[in-house]
C-alpha cells in the first residue's frame, strides 16, 4: 500500500480517536488499532503522538478552509456569498464532527504548539469574512471587529448545531446570518439601505 494511503489512515484513525476521546485521554494503541497498522508503523510515520496531533490539526484546518474558500469564491453579492460560506461551514462540521472537535475544542484546550495551528485556521477564515463585510458594506466600517464576531458566533453555532441532533447546516446558516447579517445593517449605513430594499 502507498505511504500516502496507509498515512491517510493513520490519520484519519487519529481523528476520530483524538476527537472522541480527547488529546491527554488517546493513546496511539487506539490509533493504531483503528487504522489497522502496527504502533510502531504509527511512530515510524509520524514520529510521536504530539506531532501526529499536530498534523491532525493542519490537516483538518486546510479542509475546513478549503470548503469555505471554494464557497465564497464568485463575483456574486456579498451576503450570498457569505451565506454560502457560512452554509458550507456548518455542512462541513456536521458531516466531520470529529474533526470539529479537534479544531474546535481539542487544540484550544491543550496549550502550545496546537492553539497556535488552530488559531492560524481561524484568523484565514476571519480574513474571509471580512473581506465580504466590507464588499456589502461598501464604505466604512470595522470590518475586522464585525468578523471576529461571526466567526465567534459561527463557531458558538455549531458547537450547539453538533449537540443537538436534528439540527440541519441550513438551520444554523438561516439563524446566523438572520442575526448577524441582518444586524449589521444597524451598523454600517450602506448595508442597511440595501436590507430595506424590497
Amino acid at each position: 500500500m502507498p505511504r500516502e494511503v496507509r498515512e491517510r489512515q493513520m490519520m484519519d484513525a487519529a481523528v476520530r480517536i483524538f476527537g472522541r476521546r480527547g488529546y491527554q485521554a488517546a493513546s496511539m494503541d487506539e490509533i493504531a488499532e483503528l487504522a489497522g497498522v502496527s504502533k510502531p508503523l504509527v511512530y515510524l510515520y509520524l514520529h510521536s503522538k504530539e506531532e501526529l496531533f499536530t498534523a491532525c490539526i493542519r490537516r483538518e484546518s486546510e479542509a475546513l478552509l478549503g470548503v469555505v474558500a471554494a464557497a465564497v469564491e464568485g463575483d456574486g453579492p456579498a451576503e450570498e456569498r457569505l451565506r454560502a460560506g457560512v452554509l458550507a461551514f456548518f455542512t462541513h462540521t456536521a458531516e466531520h464532527p470529529d474533526s470539529w472537535a479537534v479544531l474546535s475544542r481539542q487544540a484550544r484546550a491543550h496549550g502550545e504548539p496546537f492553539a497556535t495551528e488552530a488559531e492560524r485556521m481561524r484568523e484565514r477564515i476571519t480574513g474571509y469574512v471580512g473581506q465580504l463585510v466590507a464588499a456589502g458594506a461598501q464604505g466604512p466600517c470595522d470590518s475586522e471587529g464585525l468578523a471576529q464576531a461571526l466567526v465567534g458566533a459561527a463557531e458558538a453555532l455549531a458547537n450547539w448545531a453538533n449537540g443537538r441532533p436534528g439540527v440541519p447546516p441550513e438551520r444554523a446558516a438561516d439563524t446566523l446570518m438572520g442575526l448577524v447579517w441582518r444586524g449589521l445593517g444597524s451598523l454600517v449605513p450602506d448595508l442597511s439601505k440595501s436590507l430595506s430594499t424590497p
